[in-house]
This record gives structure tokens, C-alpha cells and sequence, in this order.
């Protein structure tokens, strides 16, 4: 593509050229650069010579007069002023013969030449030397607005010479990128934004006086932008939603600027995708419009390169062609031609979708093929859903807006951001009155009369409707000033009209839609034939033609038509274009950039009310319903206002989504002669329908006894507000005010008054709490749709039952406002929650709180609660169900929701006071809820009397599942003890650990937590009673309980405590058990004597192959223990690799016979400890062979205080020496090492192998480090050693040095007079 750019179009014309004939500006093209000639030169600078060349890219013809401003050249170039001489030769010259002079002129030329060429050389120097700085500046990003705005401001022929140049050379240099980005800067993206800036800066908002557009920044009002929203289809009527939006609190939604669409809200996130959402005449597209212009403007968004507006109403003409990409988008913007999209990595680029809901392709997300050429022809469909799934261009931004009805088309995995346009706000609607009338007591005027009609001042949150009622209220206002102000008298009619203008102000729908019919009119009868007459001209065929369009599109649900759709009505294209001319503002034409024609009424509203008019006029001229027109058996019948009316009632009641409801209001409103008058001469006058009126009334008051939908019985009572009639809303007003609803029997006419009384009164919604009403389930049916507007709805203690769940159940799976449900003391039982559950699991429910507390709630219904929570975990915050009976598995299925990281609960209550009051200690002590973990370790805290009730309460609620509960040094006593173990044995099935280590149980408190290790439910893992003051009699009744239940332990701690014989016994039988499968055992310091270890080392060696870790020093075992131990290690089936026999006063015999144990079965050791044993020489021997033995893997080696002399220390290093690789770490403190074995030892450190991480030399007799200082420098031993200590020893001479090296490193030093962390860590005992 660069080559494309840097060759192909130079040899036609110069860059400059084709950007200004592109850009529609006037430019001089005085230079031309040819590719054949420029190549390894300067391009050809030809005078006035005017270029033959077409633009490559647009076709368009080039100027090529120069056309220089001396203010703009003044200083930074030559002046190519067509050989003018100066003012002062001409005055010399005109002396002279003509011919002489121009042999002198000649002369003086060919005298000077040199230096004019010299002067010339120098200026062009300089002007080229300045734009090159300029152009560089661009590049580095510094100002570049400011120098892009100074190019494009004080643009001339000479500076686009200099850019060609520019350019032309970068190509020749192989730096397309640095050309491809100043190209961009200077030609593509300033000529976008001219163009952008052009057709988006002005807003067509009805009929201007003059026929003059306006400003959209003078009069754009901001909208009302949320984050969020539901993913589903809502199939209510959009104005409907919008009565529904019209009760919602901002304080519970997200604002989002629009401006700021694309910045994510968490700094790791990335917004590419933002769908926009907004009934039809919101303001989505006047929203991208004022994007769009901000931005080509500079005033927002300037980090983005490219905006490419594409409205899907323009691009339904295309969708049968096959383009790339690059093409459709030089198809709707030709300014681009030329631009390599397959750079937008290295900018961004943003393509808007307007009008998702217009779209007539298919988008196939699921089936389409995959598409990431830019270059390639494709199906529109094609290149659409790839785009924005993003396999074509990843990195570009997209922004889709559409009516919520379409939102589904586009998959949610595919959208990052889901906003929705509320409209206007309460404060916006008064803004855009104020910005629209200059006076303030007009503006104030009608600001007042629209407050005074609910039905109107909610749909004012749609601009659309405001720029309705602003149109209007003006013209009714203009008209009344004007008829006080003249004298004179008008015939009959026109009086009639007058004052149906000026003292019928509007308050109804109806109304203030048949005003801006007859004012819409009258404006184009006045723009188009100069009439400026009261009454107002009817064209009859004009308008069934367009109603039948209406009302037949409104069938289908259309918008957007196009010429087939205009031609299936009987509609002649030509005239569609006469209807847009007469009625600009009800029908508008629309041609696209891609020379496509489109038709549309202005806004949804718009059609439905020319829908109900020509259903009137259908009736007037056939004497049959629109409804029966295709029914045979209505042919010979004439229809009655009566029963045409009530047909239409009992047709939008059909409706499941409420198509026809706004439709509905219309036409009953335009019944009434009040609204007929307004459309004399094209209704026929019905002076004697007060009976047609009051029969309609009673039909739906009888609809209304029925049990309707909720939507649908609010939907009549506007109706009725059509009509006039607000009786039924009066009576229970005066219910309200009386008090007596919650004692009376009423009507389901009453209830839904009702409802409807509640949801538009002036008080906000913000709490429904049934009891002020009736306590049942048929209150709360008939209020669900008030429930749906509310933020919380307080439901407790109202004998409700399932019965009423169902209602609940759809109010949660709306678009709701519902953010807090209390259900508590209610009969609901699993049944009831169950149909909750359904309504919970919706992707539209946003509830935060629920409230099911003594519900009646068992096992099953907290499985299919949490099921429900599972689908949709994301907003609940705070559940509870104290007061229920959870079963087992109904807690499990909680608690694995706690897993999920998308649950957002952070209150989960389910407990007694007295175990909530444990909760609120552990999250004081530990920071976090016992409930949402599967660990709690209150070490060393002194839990006290209170304390350990409280805990036990906790412990043996059944909605409590601690996996591991650590209670050591927390000063239990042997009654605390019981407290707690029977709180263990009431629920013991979900612990796995258990640690009650330093407490002062004493046999007693063991006794009781026998109960619990006894329980065929207990399924413990690790048991850790170490110091806990049992004598034999205590252990012995643990193993003995251990017995009894052995097939889960894996690891248990007695250390510290006296097994005695007793003990010994039962551990011993237990190891014996086949069932038995412990991993880890810790006898240490339980005063095992020699016989004892004797029957203890028996049965290991019986059951030896589950063991992997055994712990028996500070015992004393004594020769024959140890050999029997040793048959053990030797045994093929042990697998033991930790090893523990520190302080064990075992003889350099027994050392011997350990180390020569382990020699014959050395793979799996992994750990060994022997510290403060005498191991001897034969002991150094044999565990230097072993260290020797490839099979070792050797991993920790504690030998402190063994009596290891020099010359032993020689024998264990040569052997680490030949084995070095696994060692990391190695304890010989305490040992006569002295200078000699720090040098052995420092041969293992030098060996490139070795890997060693902790070394200890306490107290080793060590006087001189030299030897180690030299070894850690000339190794790589430093980049593995973490801890070293010297402590101790007399190395103070030579110290300071090893200091020095370790001081870089991350090597923790520990010397004689302090801990010194080098590196900023932290020591760790390891020993």
C-alpha cells in the first residue's frame, strides 16, 4: 500500500493536489513531482505551468492558478510574484524607450544571475528548513494540534510543496511509517473532520421561520447516560419504558458521560466494544452527532485518529453488493481514499453503527465465515459481524446504538460497555425548554403547563416529544397574543378554531399530537404557498395514503421504509417526496452518501398517532373498521364508532408486548368531539357521541374488573385519561386519604386504580411496604407492577404464601427497580422459593438484598436458591436465612457459591446471636467472616468463658463448614474443653484439621474430644494435641478413640505430652491397622522409653508404606531402639523422607546404624535431623557414603552439635562435594569446624552445582571468613544463598570484607552483633 502511495500516485500529481481537490478546497498545484524524474533528485519546479493530470483518487479537476497572501508568506518564502519589478526600478524604467529597457532588463538578469540563485538557494533553504522542523515536531507528538491547526489555517501552494517533498523523500528513505503518519495528520484526518464538521454541525429541529437550520451547540441539551441495563429483549412498548424510566433514582444508577464511552472504569480493563440502547427518538443519533462534531471540532476524543460514522440505514442499500472494507469506507467517506487501513494498529480509529434496530441484514455472528482482510471483498453482512466481534481490525473501537429491541442482534460476549440513553432528565427537559425559547416567561410558561399533565411531562424525557410540546405550546401561546391584540370579528369556524388553539391548551397526548398536526400543516402551507390563514387545508388523499403507511408499518413494527415498502402501500415514489415537502415534520425523505433514499415519520409516536387517524378516516369513508377491512363478513355490515372502538380495545388488550397501546390512546382520544373539532374538514363531526363516550368508558371500566396483565390495566387508565374520565382514580384517592384500604374488600377495577394511583403520584417510589395496604397474596398480585417500581419492597410478615410467589418471580425477571426484598415470617416454604428462583436466575434481576428468614426453608429449597444465585451471582450482596433448616447438602451447595468468583454476597447470614456475636470477633481478630472461609485460627488469644460459648455456637450452627480450626495457646480450660467438643460432635462432619495444642486439657477435656474422634461422621485429617498436660491416661484414650475411627487421619502431634505404656499400646495397635494409613507422626519429647520404642518401631515396621514423615526426637531410645527403628528404614517398602532423631543421646554405634539403614534404602530422604547426637567416625563414615550415593536426593541436613571434628568435617564435605546438587540447606553449628573445615567446606560452595540456601556456623570456632568471602566471590554460590550465620564465632577481622560481597546479593547475614538483612529481607529461623 505504502509503495502504492509513494509511486503510483506521485507519477500523477502531487500529494497536496489530490488532498485539496478532495477536500473541495481551491489550491494551487504548482508543483508537480514525477516519479520517473524525481528518482535520486529534486522534483521538477515548473512556473505556471498548469498540471493535465486528474486526481488518482477523487477525479476531480485541480486548479493550478498560484494564489499566494503575502500576510501568509511573509518570512518563510520566496515570493513568486510573476516578474512584477519593484516599485523604485519602475520608475526608472518608465524614462526609458521600451526597447531599451528591455535590453537592460535583460543585461541586469544575466549580470545578477548568480546571486539571485544564491539569494534563492538560501530562502528556499530556510522555508524548507523551518516546515522540515515543523513536520518533525508532528511526528514526536509535541503540540501537534497546534502546528496540524497552523498548516491547515495558513495553507498555501508553497507549504504543500514542501509537504510533497517531504513525503516523497520519506518514501524514497524506505520510512513510510514516519510518511504514512505525517500524511495522516496534515491531509486525511484534518480533511475528515472538515467533512464530518460540515454534515453533522447543524440540526434540522422542525420547521425553521426562514427555513434555516440550527446550530446543533446552541441548542444540544446533555442526556441522560446509565451504565448497564438488561442484555434482553424488552418487549414492552417503548413509551411504556420510558413511563417506567421515568420513575428510576439516578442515585442507584451510573452516569456515564458521553463523551467518555470508552474509558474503562478499573485501570486493566479494556473497552473496545459499547452498545448504546434508547427508545426510538431518545437521542442516539443526535448523541453521535455531537460526538462526532466534539471531535471534529478538537474539542474531545482527540487520542482518536478516525471516526467513521456508518448508519445502518445508508448501508441497507448496500447490502447486497460484496466490498472490502477499505472500500465501503471510501464509498461513504471519499476524503479517505488512499488510507492504509492495515496501519491502525499504530493509531485508533473508531467506527460508529447508528441505528442497530434499522438494520435489514441478517448478521449471522454465529455462521458467517471468519474475515480479516481489509482489502478483501466480502458480503456487508460479513464484514459487519466480524468487525464487531473482532476479527477485522481487533484493535478499532466500535460504538453500536439501537432501540432495545434489537439490542439481542449482537451477542454479549462481544460488548464490553452496555449504556442506555434515559433521555432527559426532570432538570434536562426544563435546560432544553430554557436553551429553546430565549424568553424566560415563555420558556417558564410552558415548563409550568407541561408539569401539570403527568402523561406529557413523562414524555418529555424524550427530546423528540419536547421539541413536540415546545412547537406547540409556542404556537398556542403566539395565537392567543395575537388574538388579544386584534379586534376584529371572523366568521363562525374560525372563531371555533381560535378558541379551540388558545383556550384548549393541551393536557392530553391526543391533543397536543393533533395541534402539532394542524400547526405542521399550517407551517407548510405558509412556507410552500404563502398562505397565512387560520383554517387549515386538509389534503384527505395525502394523508390515508401516509396513514395507510403508518398503520400497516406499525403492524410490522417498521421505522425505516424504503421506495418497496412506500410501492406495497400504493404510494408513488414521486409523491413521497411531495407528502415530505407538505408535512417536513410528521414524514421526512432522507438521501444518504451512498445516494440511497429513505422514509421515515419522525418519530415512533408520530406514526402511531397518523396510525389512529387514518383508522378514523377509514371509518368516516368505508364505514368499516381497519381491523375487519380484509373480513368478508364485515362487507355488507357498517361499523359504529362504538364497536370500532371497542374492537381496537380488545386488539391492543391481545397484544402480548404492548404494540398497540399508545395506538389505543390515540384513537380513543381522537373519539372525543373536543379533539375532532380540532381536524374539522377532514373528520366527520360527531355532535351526539357523548353516548359513544360514556359506553367506551364503562367497556373498559368492565376490561378492567377482568384479571388483566398489570402493564396492560395501566394502559386503560391512560386511556381513560384520553377520555376525560378519572372517576375510578378518584374513589380510591379518597380510599388513600381515608385510610381504609387495608380493612375493605376491593374490586380488581379498584386495585388496578390503585396500582395506577401509586405509580403516578408525585412521591417517589423508593419504599412499598405492604402492611399499610392488605396483608395477602392477592395485595400483593394485584401490586406487583408498583413492587417493580420500587427500590425496596418490604413483604415480611403478611401471610403470604407460594400462592404470591409467581408475581414475584416475573417482577425480578424485568427491567425493575427492585433493589431490596423482604420475605421474612412468611409460609413461603421450598414451593414459594422455588418460583422466586426463577426470577433470581434472569439476567435482568439486579436484586442486592434478600430477606427469606423463617421461611420454612429446607434442604431442597436452598439447593435450588443457591442454583438460581449460581446463574446469576453478580449482585446479590446480603441473603439471609437464619431461622431455616438448611440440611447438609443445602449448606454445601451455599458454600460452594462462596467459590465463585463472580458471587458478589458479602453478608451471608444465617446465625444465632450468639454465633453472629462470634463472627463479628473472629472479623475484629482476624479480619475476615468465618463464614465465607474454610479456615479459622484464633492462636494464641485468650478466648475466655464467653468467648468459647460464643465460638461453640458457631461451631455447631450446621450452616458452619471450617475445614480447619486452630485454637493453640488459647488458654482453654477441661471445662471449656466440653463446651467446645460438644459443639464439634453436634457438627462434626466438615472438619479436617483440628489443632488444640498448648491448652491446659488434661485428660478430662481429651476425654470429651474422644467423643467427637469416636463419631463414624468425624472424618479428621490431622490431629495436633501437643502440650496439652496429658499423662498416659490421656493418650491413651485418644489412640483408643483413634482406633475405633482410623481410616481418615493422616498426621497427628502428641508431642510434649506422656504416652506411657498404655499410649504406646493403643498408638501402636493403630498403627497396625491396614485402615491406617498416617503420613505424619510426632512423637517428640513423650518420654518413650527403650521398651516402649521397641513396640512402637514394631508395628512401623508392620505398616510402613503410608509414613512419610516421623518426628522422635528428645526421646531416648537407646541402642535397641534404635536397631529396631533401623529395620524399618531398611525395609524396601518404607518411603520415609523427613526424619527427625535431634537429641536422642544416641552413641556413635547408633548414628552408624541409622546412616548404614539409610544407605540401603536411600531415594526417598528427602529431610534428615541428628543433630546433638554423637555420630563418630563410623556415623561420619556411613552418612559420607550415603551423602555420596546418587540415589540421595538430599535436601535438609541438620548435624548441630554433633562432635564433629576438622577431619571429619573433611570426610562430609568431600562427600556433599561429589553430591551437591539437591542440598539447600546444611546446619553444622555447635561443631569444632574451626578455620580448616570452613575452607573444606568452602570447596562445596565453589562447585558450579551447587545450590545451597541456608547455612549455619553458629558457634564453630570459626576465627578467619577469608577462605568463605574468596569462595562466595569467585562462585555463583551467592545467587542461591539466602541465609548465613556466623553468629558466634571471632571473625571480626576479617568480617567487614565478607560484608561488602554479601551486600549486593539477597543473602540474609546473621554475624555477632546484629541481624543485618543486606538486601532488605527478612531473617527466618530455620533450625
Amino acid at each position: 500500500m505504502s509503495e502504492e502511495r509513494g509511486k503510483d500516485s506521485l507519477s500523477q500529481m502531487s500529494l497536496s493536489e489530490k488532498h485539496s481537490v478532495r477536500s473541495g478546497l481551491h489550491v494551487s498545484s504548482s508543483v508537480s513531482l514525477k516519479s520517473d524524474q524525481s528518482k535520486g533528485e529534486l522534483p521538477n519546479f515548473r512556473e505556471k505551468t498548469p498540471s493535465s493530470n486528474k486526481s488518482v483518487r477523487s477525479g476531480s479537476h485541480v486548479s493550478s492558478s498560484v494564489s499566494l497572501k503575502s500576510d501568509r508568506s511573509k518570512g518563510i518564502g520566496p515570493n513568486f510574484s510573476e516578474k512584477t519589478p519593484s516599485s523604485n526600478k519602475r520608475l526608472q524604467y518608465e524614462t526609458l524607450d521600451s526597447d531599451v529597457q528591455t535590453h537592460r532588463n535583460h543585461e541586469n538578469f544575466k549580470d545578477n544571475l548568480l546571486g539571485i540563485f544564491q539569494d534563492l538557494e538560501s530562502k528556499i533553504i530556510t522555508f524548507l528548513k523551518n516546515e522540515l522542523e515543523k513536520f518533525k515536531t508532528i511526528l514526536q507528538n509535541e503540540n501537534t494540534q497546534h502546528f496540524v491547526k497552523d498548516f491547515i489555517e495558513n495553507r498555501s501552494s508553497i507549504k504543500e510543496s514542501a509537504l510533497d517533498l517531504t513525503l516523497h523523500y520519506l518514501r524514497e528513505m524506505k520510512q513510510d511509517e514516519a510518511a504514512d503518519a505525517l500524511e495522516d495528520e496534515l491531509l486525511f484526518i484534518p480533511q475528515l473532520k472538515c467533512g464530518l464538521k460540515k454534515k453533522y454541525q447543524c440540526v434540522f429541529e422542525g420547521i425553521a421561520k426562514q427555513g434555516d437550520s440550527t446550530l446543533l451547540n446552541n441548542i444540544y441539551t446533555d442526556l441522560y447516560i446509565t451504565q448497564g441495563g438488561s442484555e434482553q429483549v424488552n418487549t414492552e412498548h417503548e413509551v411504556r419504558q420510558i413511563e417506567v424510566a421515568s420513575r428510576r433514582h439516578e442515585a442507584q444508577e451510573i452516569q456515564v458521560d458521553c463523551t467518555n464511552l470508552f474509558e474503562a472504569p478499573e485501570q486493566d480493563e479494556e473497552i473496545r466494544t459499547v452498545l448504546t440502547k434508547g427508545v426510538a427518538g431518545i437521542g442516539k443519533s443526535v448523541s453521535v452527532q455531537k460526538f462526532v462534531l466534539d471531535w471534529a471540532e478538537g474539542k474531545e476524543n482527540q487520542d482518536i485518529s478516525f471516526i467513521f460514522p456508518l448508519p445502518f440505514r445508508e448501508m441497507n442499500l448496500k447490502e447486497k453488493e460484496k466490498l472490502s472494507l477499505m472500500d465501503l469506507i471510501t464509498q461513504f467517506f471519499p476524503e479517505t481514499k488512499g488510507l492504509n487501513l492495515t496501519r491502525i494498529n499504530q493509531f485508533k480509529v473508531l467506527f460508529i453503527l447508528d441505528g442497530l434496530d434499522e438494520c435489514r441484514l441478517p448478521l449471522k455472528f454465529d455462521c458467517n465465515e471468519t474475515w480479516s482482510d481489509v482489502s478483501s471483498p466480502a458480503s456487508l453482512d460479513v464484514l459487519l459481524t466480524n468487525l464487531m466481534k473482532g476479527n477485522l481490525l481487533p484493535s478499532a473501537l466500535i460504538w453500536i446504538t439501537t432501540r432495545p429491541a434489537a439490542a439481542s442482534k449482537i451477542p454479549p460476549d462481544c460488548i464490553d460497555r452496555l449504556t442506555e440513553i434515559r433521555g432527559f432528565s426532570d432538570a434536562q427537559k426544563q435546560e432544553y425548554f430554557k436553551k429553546r425559547f430565549t424568553d424566560d416567561i415563555q420558556a417558564n410558561t410552558i415548563i409550568d403547563h407541561v408539569k401539570q399533565s403527568k402523561s406529557l411531562f413523562i414524555m418529555c424525557h424524550i427530546p423528540v416529544f419536547c421539541w413536540i410540546s415546545a412547537t406547540v405550546l409556542q404556537n398556542i401561546l403566539e395565537e392567543k397574543i395575537n388574538n388579544d391584540v386584534k379586534n376584529t370579528q371572523s366568521d363562525e369556524i374560525s372563531k371555533t378554531l381560535q378558541e379551540s388553539n388558545t383556550e384548549d391548551t393541551p393536557k392530553t397526548l391526543t391533543q397536543m399530537y393533533t395541534h402539532f398536526l394542524r400547526f405542521q400543516i399550517q407551517q407548510s402551507r405558509r412556507k410552500y404557498d404563502g398562505e397565512y390563514t387560520p383554517d387549515v387545508y386538509w389534503d384527505k388523499d395525502a394523508i390515508l395514503s401516509l396513514g395507510k403507511l403508518a398503520f400497516h408499518q406499525l403492524e410490522s413494527s417498521n421505522l425505516i421504509f424504503y421506495d418497496t415498502d412506500l410501492e406495497a402501500c400504493g404510494i408513488d415514489v414521486y409523491k413521497a417526496s411531495v407528502y415530505s415537502g407538505m408535512c417536513t415534520q410528521i414524514f421526512k425523505e432522507e438521501t444518504g452518501i451512498v445516494l440511497g433514499t429513505m422514509y421515515c415519520f419522525v418519530h415512533l409516536s408520530i406514526q402511531e398517532f397518523i396510525a389512529a387517524l387514518y383508522a378514523h378516516l377509514f371509518l368516516d369513508i368505508n364505514k368499516t373498521s381497519v381491523f375487519d377491512h380484509e373480513s368478508t363478513e364485515q362487507e355488507n355490515r357498517n361499523e359504529s364508532m362504538i364497536d370500532f372502538l371497542k374492537t381496537a380495545v380488545d386488539k391492543a388488550l391481545e397484544s402480548n408486548n404492548g404494540h398497540l397501546d399508545l395506538f389505543l390512546r390515540f384513537l380513543l382520544g381522537l373519539s372525543l368531539q373536543s379533539n375532532r373539532r380540532l381536524l374539522r374538514g377532514l373528520l366527520t363531526q360527531q355532535d351526539g357521541n357523548d353516548q359513544s363516550n360514556k359506553e367506551i368508558v364503562q367497556y373498559i371500566k368492565q376490561k378492567l374488573e377482568n384479571n388483566l396483565p398489570a402493564e396492560r390495566s395501566i394502559n386503560l387508565f391512560y386511556c381513560l385519561n384520553e377520555l376525560n374520565d378519572q372517576t375510578l382514580v378518584k374513589e380510591i384517592q379518597t380510599h388513600l386519604s381515608k385510610g381504609s384500604l387495608s380493612s375493605g374488600d376491593l374490586s380488581p377495577a379498584q386495585w388496578s386504580a390503585l396500582a395506577f394511583v401509586l405509580l403516578t403520584s408525585e412521591e417517589e417510589l423508593e419504599e412499598f411496604e405492604l402492611q399499610k395496604f392488605k396483608k395477602s397474596d392477592e395485595c400483593l398480585i394485584r401490586l406487583s407492577a408498583v413492587i417493580k417500581s420500587s427500590r425496596r419492597a418490604l413483604l415480611n410478615d403478611c401471610n403470604l404464601t407460594d400462592k404470591s410467589c409467581s408475581a414475584l418471580a416475573a417482577v425480578l425477571g424485568s427491567d425493575t427497580n427492585l433493589k431490596e426484598l423482604n420475605m421474612n415470617n412468611n409460609n413461603l416454604q421450598d414451593s414459594g422459593v422455588k418460583l422466586i428462583c426463577t426470577g433470581l436466575k434472569n439476567i435482568k434481576c439486579k436484586l442486592e438484598i434478600l430477606r427469606l428468614s423463617n421461611c420454612s426453608v429446607t434442604e431442597e429449597g436452598y439447593k435450588v436458591l443457591a442454583s438460581a444465585l449460581r446463574s446469576n451471582p453478580s449482585h446479590l450482596i446480603e441473603l439471609d436465612l437464619t431461622g431455616n433448616d438448611p440440611g447438609q447438602s443445602g449448606v454445601k451447595k451455599l458454600n460452594d457459591l462462596l467459590q465463585d468468583p463472580d458471587c458478589q454476597l458479602k453478608t451471608l447470614r444465617f446465625l444465632s446471636p450468639a454465633a453472629e456475636e462470634a463472627c463479628q470477633y473472629v472479623n475484629r481478630v482476624v479480619g475476615k467472616n468465618p463464614l465465607l472461609q474454610k479456615e479459622l485460627n484464633l492462636s494464641e488469644h485468650e478466648l475466655g468463658d464467653t468467648r468459647v460459648n460464643q465460638i461453640a455456637a458457631l461451631l455447631q450452627d450446621k450452616h458452619c463448614r471450617l475445614n480447619t480450626l486452630t485454637l493453640s495457646g488459647c488458654s482453654i480450660t477441661e471445662k471449656q474443653s466440653l463446651i467446645l467438643t460438644s459443639a464439634l460432635k453436634s457438627n462434626p462432619s466438615d472438619l479436617r484439621e483440628l489443632n488444640l495444642s498448648v491448652n491446659k486439657l488434661g485428660n478430662t477435656g481429651v476425654k470429651h474430644l474422644c467423643a467427637v474422634l469416636k463419631d463414624s461422621h468425624c472424618k479428621l485429617e490431622r490431629l495436633s494435641l501437643r502440650c496439652c498436660n496429658m499423662t498416659d491416661e490421656g493418650c491413651s484414650d485418644v489412640t483408643s478413640a483413634l482406633k475405633s475411627n482410623p481410616s481418615h487421619l493422616r498426621e497427628l502431634k502428641l508431642s510434649r505430652n506422656k504416652l506411657g505404656e498404655s499410649g504406646v499400646k493403643n498408638l501402636s495397635d493403630l498403627l497396625k491397622n491396614p485402615q491406617f494409613k498416617l503420613e505424619k507422626l510426632d512423637l517428640s519429647d513423650c518420654s518413650i522409653t527403650e521398651e516402649q520404642s521397641l513396640i512402637l518401631t514394631s508395628a512401623l515396621k508392620s505398616n510402613p508404606s503410608h509414613l512419610r514423615v516421623l518426628n522422635l526426637s528428645w526421646n531416648i531410645l537407646g541402642n535397641t531402639g534404635v536397631k529396631h527403628l533401623c529395620d524399618v528404614l531398611k525395609d524396601s517398602h518404607c518411603k520415609l523422607e523427613r526424619l527427625s532423631l535431634s537429641w536422642c543421646e544416641m552413641t556413635d554405634e547408633d548414628c552408624s546404624d541409622v546412616t548404614s539403614a539409610l544407605k540401603s534404602n536411600p531415594s526417598h530422604l528427602r529431610d534428615l535431623k541428628l543433630s546433638r547426637n554423637k555420630l563418630g567416625d563410623s556415623g561420619v563414615k556411613n552418612l559420607s557414603d550415603l551423602l555420596m550415593n546418587p540415589q540421595i536426593k538430599l535436601e535438609k541436613l541438620h548435624l548441630s552439635e554433633c562432635s564433629i571434628t576438622e577431619k571429619q568435617s573433611l570426610i562430609l564435605t568431600s562427600a556433599l562435594k561429589s553430591n551437591p546438587s539437591h542440598l539447600r540447606e546444611l546446619n553444622l553449628s555447635e561443631n569444632e569446624l574451626g578455620n580448616t573445615g570452613v575452607k573444606h567446606l568452602c570447596a562445596v560452595l565453589k562447585d558450579s552445582h551447587c545450590k545451597l540456601e541456608r547455612l549455619s556456623l553458629y558457634r564453630c570456632g570459626i576465627t578467619d571468613v577469608s577462605s568463605l568471602t574468596q569462595s562466595l566471590t569467585n562462585s555463583k554460590a551467592l545467587q542461591f544463598l539466602k541465609e548465613l550465620n556466623l553468629r558466634h564465632n571471632n571473625i571480626e577481622d576479617s568480617q567487614q570484607r565478607l560484608r561488602g560481597v554479601i551486600r549486593d546479593s539477597n543473602c540474609v547475614l546473621r554475624d555477632e552483633y546484629q541481624l543485618t538483612n543486606i538486601s532488605g529481607g527478612l531473617f527466618t529461623s530455620w533450625f
